[in-house]
């Protein structure tokens, strides 16, 4: 099975192709509707020779006859209305197919991004991924909707008026095939340099949605800064590398498609002076060749077709590339095949002589070892950079250490499900993100079923609760982006409320109220000792006076443990704590 994915990671439309697998009976019965609608097209042609042969009496032997002439027009009219029909069957039929298709391929790219390690997430831009699942992925639309459409009509059409000339006149036939090698490297030409020119159109347009997405979300500092003029003119810069990418594709086909237009006027202009000579020599009928100029205009209007699916094609491939090499990034932190699934925790948790570093960079943490028994409360202390978070990060799981162990309840977390561990955490985070949507759901978003009394049980225990009520709409008060309507202190206690609310074995507070006023964090610390007590939780905070009460405190400095013991330990004797505690305090 591996094998078989390497094989295809060479081929990106195969691979998009294999997500029409489980439509493959659909597509099958809709390809024998293809062949009947192409098989009414080709009778056109042929039943007007016909008329023109039998009916007209341009036939030698045969005079004119009304009844041919009604017969014709009926089995015209016929091939018609089955051609409509099959084609309305066909158009429908590959439509849905396609858009089931986009909607799998994006559900399992999404889906992959959630299995990507923090790591990815920092290595990539944001805008950049975004554009994978939106532009790239709605790239696909046209080819999926009416390109495999293009793609088996035409085939089949040229296929069918290939013989069908062949059987009518094969002389006036290879005639007619005289300007094949010129088609073809004309067609060589423009795959070659069209491929290149549309995935410079796709990294392009890539780079804009990137550098979109990072000023509108760095807006506030553009503009702090007095940027905005800097910002026009990068933007300009890839603005016009997008629009020379495009200039280029639209070069590339003003030349091509006119030319299999002019190659279609050259073979019809063959036909007519080499047919005309075979009907004066008698070697071929009016009817044979009117049938023959019909075919060869059915000829060249597919491979005009086929030439823009071609194009078309060449822009979905550099999207197709794109979007699989999001799809092939493997998991860095993937579970164990036989990772068990994490009926219940006490909380004890224990660091085992842990090193880390992000990618290859220079160690962040370097043999740590510690432990914290369940209910305990452990505060982690120490200068920026120093590796707090990284501790935080590594519990949780969001990635795993380069050397040493993580263990809860002596179980080493890369033999744990992951999702079975975070299910049992508690996290509120120094920049507190909340969703678009209400209070309550943002609330909510810690545990989907509680109720709303449950919801509001836990907002009062944090104190979030009076600040909620004072909004008009209450728990039902809409949130914007990122909390915008709210301030700092009230997204904190938000937060502070969802992670109660999902009832946690293990907290996590991360510099959680670093951003809140004193006089709030007055307010919610006797909160904060409900919401810790009973759990085992790890504090970080570079404010001490929030630690002081942690039953044990962990001093970090260069990604090492200096120093651990209670507040009053640490503060009764010289130590890097007490020093570090004085200085906040000295004023």
């Amino acid at each position: 099975m591996r094998g078989l994915k390497t094989y295809l990671m060479g081929f990106p439309l195969l691979r998009l192709l294999a997500f029409a697998g489980p439509y493959r009976w659909r597509l099958a019965g809709l390809g024998v509707i293809t062949a009947l609608a192409t098989g009414a097209d080709l009778a056109g042609p042929l039943i007007v020779g016909y008329a023109v042969d039998y009916g007209l009496g341009t036939k030698k032997g045969h005079g004119p006859d009304l009844n041919v002439i009604y017969l014709s027009v009926a089995l015209y009219l016929l091939a018609a209305g089955a051609s409509w029909v099959f084609g309305y069957i066909q158009t429908y039929g590959l439509g849905w197919v396609g858009q089931h298709v986009i909607l799998d391929l994006r559900n399992t790219l999404f889906g992959h991004l959630q299995s990507l390690s923090l790591q990815y997430f920092s290595e990539q831009k944001a805008g950049w991924i975004i554009s994978r699942l939106t532009n790239d992925i709605e790239n696909f639309t046209n080819l999926l909707n009416d390109g495999v459409q293009n793609l088996i009509k035409n085939s089949l059409t040229l296929l069918g008026v290939f013989i069908a000339i062949f059987i009518l006149d094969w002389k006036l036939a290879l005639a007619t095939m005289t300007i094949s090698p010129i088609m073809v490297v004309a067609t060589a030409y423009y795959r070659v340099n069209s491929m290149r020119a549309f995935r410079r159109a796709r990294e392009a347009i890539a780079d804009i949605a990137a550098f979109l997405q990072e000023n509108i979300s760095g807006m506030r500092v553009v503009q702090a800064f007095t940027r905005e003029r800097r910002a026009f003119e990068e933007f300009d810069g890839r603005n016009h590398a997008y629009r020379r990418a495009n200039v280029r594709t639209t070069q590339l086909s003003s030349m091509y498609f006119p030319g299999v237009e002019f190659l279609g006027a050259v073979a019809l202009a063959v036909v007519l002076l080499y047919g005309g000579f075979r009907v004066v020599d008698g070697a071929m009928t009016v009817g044979h060749l009117v049938a023959f100029i019909g075919l060869v205009n059915m000829f060249f209007q597919p491979i005009q077709q086929l030439s823009q699916l071609y194009s078309d094609l060449q822009s979905t491939m550099a999207s197709l590339e794109k979007v699989f090499s999001v799809l092939d990034t493997e998991p860095d932190r993937a579970d164990h095949p036989n990772a068990r699934k994490l009926k219940h925790i006490e909380g004890e948790v224990e660091f085992d002589h842990v090193s880390f570093s992000y990618g290859n960079g220079d160690p962040v943490l370097e043999d740590v070892s510690f432990r914290i028994e369940p209910g305990e409360t452990l505060a982690i202390v120490g200068e920026t950079g120093a590796g707090k978070s990284t501790i935080v990060k590594l519990l949780s799981r969001l990635y795993d250490p380069t050397s040493g162990k993580v263990l809860v309840d002596g179980k080493d977390l890369r033999d744990i499900r992951g999702s079975s561990l975070r299910s049992r955490m508690g996290v509120v985070l120094q920049d507190t993100f909340l969703f678009t949507g209400t209070i309550e759901e943002n609330i909510r978003y810690g545990r989907p079923g509680a109720a709303h009394e449950e919801i509001v049980a836990a907002a009062k225990v944090v104190g979030a609760d009076d600040f909620i009520q004072n909004f008009l709409e209450g728990y039902q008060t809409q949130v914007r982006e990122r909390g915008g309507r709210l301030s700092v202190g009230e997204r904190q206690l938000i937060a502070f409320a969802r992670a109660l609310l999902a009832e946690p074995r293990i907290l996590i507070l991360d510099e959680a109220t670093s951003s809140v006023d004193l006089a709030t964090e007055t307010r919610i610390e006797e909160a904060l000792q409900k919401l810790l007590a009973g759990r085992t939780s790890v504090v970080i905070a570079h404010r001490l006076s929030t630690v002081r009460r942690a039953d044990r405190i962990l001093l970090i400095s260069g990604g090492r443990v200096v120093e651990q013991g209670s507040h009053e330990e640490l503060i009764s004797k010289p130590s890097a704590y007490r020093r570090l505690y004085e200085s906040q305090f000295a004023a």
